[in-house]
């Protein structure tokens, strides 16, 4: 399957690991956007990770809305392991999105972490 060479993976055990302060660090980093994708509801290993997920995702958007980041350029997605095909095409439809939004606001500003 091809997806976009700008993604960069970075894998978990469960999306209910994902903390906001890694999501912020990222935009901080100079990411563009962040992409979460998580098991199905119901279908979660970890019995309810991927519901804390969705609670702090909807949480993270509304912070970066306060710092004057889209919302948009942070999405929750479910798909599974075995769902490929459906990952190359909802993350290159994610990447394009980025792409018209253009570069992230805060990139190239001098923050203190």
């Amino acid at each position: 399957m091809k997806y976009p060479v700008n993604i960069r993976i970075i894998r978990l055990m469960c999306t209910g690991r994902i903390d906001p302060i890694f999501i912020l660090d990222a935009f901080l980093d100079g990411a563009d956007g962040v992409f979460v994708g998580g098991c199905h509801p119901g279908d979660c290993h970890y019995t309810s990770g991927n519901y804390k997920a969705q609670r702090r995702i909807i949480l993270t958007k509304k912070l970066l809305q306060q710092f004057g980041i889209e919302p948009e350029r942070l999405q929750l997605e479910w798909i599974s392991a075995s769902e490929g095909a459906r990952f190359a095409q909802v993350v290159t439809k994610f990447t394009e999105r980025i792409k018209f939004l253009g570069s992230n606001p805060l990139k190239g500003k001098n923050y203190v972490k």
